[in-house]
């Protein structure tokens, strides 16, 4: 760094993508203008089972002015690549869920393509299917995890404290529809969209179309929002406007409107968990047993590594010796579920706050009092067994919201004397703390390996490379800070690649809150790395002089790094033991609410989130991704319901599946806490998937609290209080 010079790193600058969004001129996938670009459009089974006979193609439409591409036109593969070979690019044989994609036409306009879908129909022979999570016995993947004895700890226990738990499915409800347009060339096929891992839509299509890695070329376009929901469903859409664009050897754009989006795509996973926990008469645990069932859906797709953190992250911030967890993830025909903030953890993170409160109740002591009992910290140990020495901002988050809160005074308040004089309202408050690992789970960083460039150009600026997507949450603005802190330059000096795969190094996902931690600690090993060379170069000049002269003298520069996990993380993947991420996030919680006992309508009236972030690169984009995933959590917990019936999605519109409009946001009030983690860049730890884990427990806390019933099951609608409430009487 400059001597003298403002630091960059800690500050909060204007984003790099600001202007262009702001005025409009950022350009979307569906503003971008190709020229012949043909319209295409999925046919879809409309049942949740069956067997495919026939494709029905009606002799009253002009077959000849569309293209159809069909199962028997794939060249490669037909299977969508990804943790499982199970998901067909097309159906060729059975049906798994309704909605699953049969055929892609392609036409010169929307209207054509339109009317040659009115004119397809199925040939279906109709069979049973499995629509419960909790009544399916085909298993997707099962993990278990182990510490100490729980059966000694549950006999030794003074009380065992038992509790079930349901959540629902979640939309990621992005901005921007799903949309991909596919060139074909000489040479191969270049898809430009709306995504967040490039590198994976790679290797799916070099599978589907059965071309070698070179001939295939991905760039991210402007992406409006995604949560997760752009992670892998991209390769689908992206093959099937890739095959139409083979057959019909021209451009062909595939854009979704609402209703298929949300109707196709795949979503949070549905989950049940039942706790038996084991205590102390002084509010210590000894002992916890914890059962993990999630919904795959019809297909494996992401489900294994979102079973694998929601089973890590089950027994939440707490310290345990005796520890058991078993989980599995089943497969249902349904659509199939995938990746959404939080990634399994804000399932079992919620039902182990909702556990803990049950645990203070059944001993007489307070949320609080429990939480700060059994707390984890520095010197302890998780339930896989890995030793927390580093960055451990658990108390000090909970604390945070404690004071702020007023917790302990307002919790006896509300307990007292829950309804509003002169009114039919009932208040309560709700308390939550959690943990969210960042980086890729046990030796998947290791795996990835993942890389990033920092590049002098012609011009004397520098570059960052990275296949790192932007898609709303700043990594652009951020990398570009880390890198130019450690250069010495200014911000306006480094500009940061939009990601094409032809361009720029595979850096591994944009997904585990991994991109600052992970992704950025690389660039600035590389930034380090380039400006030991140019100072090596020009060693009498400061480094923007040396960087000039660099670019007139010798021409671009360009240096490549690597991801080195740390050499004293040590993970077994047969065991399931060890450390499971290099380091922890730590948030929470306090939601205060009333509830209308009259139509049971909870207005959050208060939200204070903590959060344990290491190291603030842009202090308000970090505040803004606490606010967003908390709003977010706090939807999930009392507002957003998908409604299946018979296996398809009944509200698959935003006028019937509710998100929170800014009537219904709360004033959030962000609570940052740094603990710096000694090998994130300059401190930083993940923070996007941290806020999604907590403020749903501390909903429904505070809605019970209200109620005097105990809310278990998300989301909390008016229409299940009230069932709990009739229950109650």
């Amino acid at each position: 760094m400059v001597p003298g010079r403002s630091r960059i790193v800690g500050d909060s600058p204007v984003r790099k993508d600001a202007f262009e969004k702001v005025t409009g001129k950022a350009r979307f996938v569906d503003d971008l203008s190709v020229e012949g670009a043909w319209v295409g459009r999925t046919v879809r089974s409309s049942e949740a089972h069956a067997r495919l006979r026939a494709i029905r193609f009606d002799p009253a439409f002009d077959w000849s002015t569309v293209v159809v591409v069909t199962a028997a036109d794939i060249p490669g593969e037909n299977v969508i690549a990804a943790i499982a070979d199970d998901q067909p690019c097309l159906v060729d044989g059975v049906i798994r869920h309704a909605a699953e994609p049969v055929a892609v036409i392609a036409a010169p306009d929307d209207r054509t393509a339109g009317e040659a879908l009115r004119h397809v129909s199925l040939d279906t022979e109709s069979l049973t299917p499995v629509l419960d999570h909790e009544s399916s016995d085909q298993a997707l993947k099962s993990y278990e995890i182990l510490k100490g004895d729980v059966e000694r700890g549950l006999a030794e226990a003074d009380l065992i404290v038992e509790g079930t738990y349901r959540v629902g499915h979640q939309e990621q409800m992005y901005i921007e529809p799903q949309g991909i347009i596919a060139i074909p060339r000489q040479d191969g096929m270049l898809v430009q969209g709306s995504l967040q891992c490039p590198f994976y839509v790679h290797k799916a299509l070099t599978r589907v179309l059965g071309l070698a890695g070179d001939e295939v070329v991905v760039a991210q376009t402007v992406t409006g929002g995604a949560f997760g929901g752009k992670e892998e469903y991209p390769s689908m859409i992206a093959a099937h406007a890739a095959l139409a664009a083979r057959k019909a050897g021209r451009p062909v754009r595939i854009v979704y409107d609402r209703r298929e989006d949300v109707r196709a795509t795949t979503k949070r996973h549905p989950a049940t968990v039942r706790h038996r926990t084991g205590v102390m008469r002084d509010g210590r645990i000894v002992a916890m047993d914890v059962e993990v069932v999630m919904d795959g859906g019809a297909y494996v797709t992401l489900t294994p590594v979102v079973l694998s953190r929601g089973t890590i992250h089950a027994a939440g911030a707490y310290r345990c010796a005796n520890t058991r967890i078993r989980s599995r993830a089943v497969m249902t025909n349904t659509p199939p579920n995938g990746a959404f903030r939080g990634f399994g953890a804000p399932q079992t993170l919620f039902a182990v706050e909702r556990q803990m409160d049950r645990v203070a109740r059944a001993l007489g002591l307070s949320p609080l009092e429990v939480r700060r009992k059994n707390l984890i910290g520095v010197g302890d140990t998780t339930a896989t067994g890995q030793l927390l020495t580093d960055s451990v901002g658990a108390r000090e988050v909970l604390e945070a919201v404690a004071t702020a809160g007023n917790v302990e005074l307002r919790h006896a308040e509300l307990e007292n004397k829950p309804r509003v004089d002169g009114a039919h309202l009932a208040r309560g408050l709700g308390l939550s703390v959690y943990l969210h690992g960042a980086g890729f789970t046990g030796s998947g960083e290791a795996h990835l390996r993942g890389k990033a460039a920092v590049a002098l150009g012609r011009d004397g600026r520098f570059e960052v490379q990275v296949g790192s997507t932007e898609m709303g949450q700043g990594a652009r603005t951020v990398l570009a800070q880390i890198a130019a802190e450690e250069l010495g330059v200014p911000l306006d000096d480094v500009d940061v690649v939009t990601p094409d795969t032809s361009i720029v190094p595979d850096s591994g996902p944009t997904v585990a809150s991994r991109t600052t931690m992970i992704v950025g600690s690389v660039v600035r090993e590389a930034a380090a790395a380039l400006g030991a060379e140019l100072g090596a170069a020009y060693p009498s000049l400061e480094l923007r002089a040396a960087a000039r002269e660099h670019a007139i003298e010798r021409g671009p520069l360009r240096v490549l790094r690597e991801y080195r996990p740390p050499p004293d993380v040590r993970w077994d993947d047969a065991a399931y033991r060890g450390d499971a991420y290099p380091v922890y996030g730590y948030g929470a919680n306090v939601v205060e609410v009333e509830v209308d006992l009259d139509t049971l309508q909870v207005e959050v009236t208060r939200c204070l989130a903590a959060a344990d972030v290491g190291k603030a690169i842009h202090p308000q984009l970090v505040e803004g991704q606490v606010q967003g995933g908390t709003l977010q959590a706090l939807a999930w917990g009392y507002l957003e319901e998908l409604v299946l019936k018979d296996g398809r999605v009944q509200n698959d519109r935003m006028t019937n599946y509710l998100i929170p409009t800014t009537l219904d946001t709360p004033p959030i009030e962000t609570i940052l806490v740094e603990r710096p983690y000694v090998r994130g860049p300059f401190g930083a730890k993940g923070v996007g998937e941290l806020p999604m884990d907590g403020a749903a427990a501390a909903l429904a806390s505070a809605i019970s609290q209200a109620l005097g019933v105990e809310v278990d099951t998300l989301p909390a609608t008016p229409e299940r209080l009230l069932d709990l409430v009739r229950g109650s009487r």
